[in-house]
């Protein structure tokens, strides 16, 4: 397999401002097109926001949703990436045929539509339906696959992608500085934002502590570690409607060590270069030489009473 250069974005999008989004897009693709970046990943919901459907109803998610990849939203995605010569990975409502709503993530290159797939745990709007399949492709030589934010933290996710193959998952995320039962969570002080220029060390302590980057060490290097896979994880910075989130975009290497890692108080994106060769010479790929699923294949299969998941957030809307 060839090297390949891939870009993790932080970008702080507008809500409800799909031309804004599709504008810093391009620009940034642009820019990381400059620095050989061959692939550029964006995160969740990129294109109109995430947080602020927690408010709306089914009617204007419908509006706000677009079908892919015949919608226009994905066709300008195309228009950018045949315009950079490069491959690139953005968020989205998605709506189907018959108006059933999801949580999306479109990989497309100059020629189209590569993948799509459709978040399995969806649950800051109700009206949002979960994907029932994995999302495993290949960009030039290399097999990838998609897990979208909350798909991540259920550890099976991960694993089944990476048992299909694929050797590079992207995770767009919007996460971190929002209160749970963990200890140490919480809301960041928009005014700290505000403020960032004048003081950027209080907002740096806070989007560092454990409101944000460290909760994400905590688990994230530990999905690129355990499966001896490269992991792109795209964060929004800024405010996501009446929430700010702390960026931290970042690509890990085979063996759970940050490569490349946006930390900019702004707009950013952090380019690494991928190389074949780790993932056969990190443990993860021995311990998965090593698996006996004859040992726990039933004890993990076993079904269990499904809980819908509702977020902090949702219970506030």
């Amino acid at each position: 397999m060839n090297n390949l250069k891939i870009a993790a974005v932080q970008f702080e999008h507008k809500s409800l401002d799909k031309e804004y989004n599709l504008g810093r897009i391009g620009h940034i693709c642009a820019e990381a097109a400059q620095q050989g970046a061959g692939i550029v990943s964006f995160h969740e919901c990129c294109i109109s926001g995430y947080t602020i459907a927690r408010s709306l109803s089914k009617e204007q998610m419908l509006d706000l949703a677009e079908p892919v990849p015949d919608g226009p939203s994905t066709r300008q995605l195309i228009a950018i990436a045949k315009k950079h010569d490069i491959t690139v990975l953005a968020g989205l409502f998605e709506k189907d045929g018959d108006d059933n709503l999801y949580n999306t993530c479109v990989c497309v290159d100059q020629s189209g539509l590569v993948a799509s797939y459709r978040k399995m745990h969806p649950f800051i709007n109700p009206n949002l339906s979960p994907g029932n399949r994995y999302c495993v492709f290949e960009l030039d030589g290399w097999k990838c696959g998609i897990l979208i934010c909350y798909d991540n933290n259920i550890i099976e996710n991960v694993r089944a992608t990476n048992l299909l193959g694929a050797d590079i998952i992207f995770m767009p995320h919007v996460t971190m500085c929002t209160p749970s039962t963990r200890p140490g969570a919480g809301f960041v002080d928009p005014e700290l934002w505000q403020n960032r220029e004048a003081d950027p060390t209080s907002l740096r302590a806070e989007f560092d502590g454990l409101k944000g980057r460290q909760w994400l060490m905590k688990w994230l290097p530990a999905r690129a570690y355990d499966n001896a896979a490269y992991v792109v994880f795209s964060n929004p910075i800024g405010m996501d409607a009446d929430q700010l989130k702390n960026g931290c975009s970042m690509i890990i290497d085979p063996f759970g060590d940050v490569v490349a890692e946006c930390r900019k108080l702004g707009d950013d994106f952090a380019v690494a270069t991928l190389t074949s060769n780790k993932l056969t010479d990190a443990g993860g790929h021995r311990y998965k030489k090593a698996r006996r699923p004859e040992l726990y294949g039933d004890i993990i299969s076993q079904p269990h009473k499904t809980v819908q998941t509702v977020s902090w957030l949702q219970k506030q809307g």
